[in-house]
């Protein structure tokens, strides 16, 4: 199961984090980079913490929060994060803001590509 979790989490983050080395390898910009590696270890943790203060009745992270850091580059680690811990996996409401996050970040990463492929064209 994990695994599989990995594979799926890796395939659906492939065009970010292929995109984001090609900037710090061509551009010197580490950012992007950095910013998914630490935002989706964050946000893997923030879903972890959330989860064990579900279970134990106490205050838990706003929804917000964890969209917040989705936004941030976070949300492959949230994708793991739902599929590992069964967290935030079946709720509509939530599931909708979160693809939304993961559309807006695929979408910029696919106009890039099609903006790099154009250059090396003309």
């Amino acid at each position: 199961n994990l695994l599989k979790i990995i594979l799926q989490t890796s395939l659906l983050a492939l065009l970010p984090l292929a995109g984001s080395l090609h900037l710090a390898l061509t551009q010197l910009n580490p950012l992007p980079l950095a910013l998914y590696v630490v935002m989706s270890i964050a946000t893997f943790g923030l879903y972890s913490d959330d989860k064990a203060r579900a279970q134990k009745g106490r205050w838990r992270i706003p929804e917000r929060t964890l969209h917040l850091c989705e936004l941030a580059g976070g949300w492959p680690g949230g994708f793991a994060g739902q599929q590992r811990l069964r967290h935030k996996s079946r709720k509509p409401s939530y599931q909708a803001v979160f693809w939304i996050i993961s559309a807006i970040h695929l979408l910029t990463w696919l106009g890039w590509l099609m903006f790099v492929l154009l250059e090396l064209t003309a």
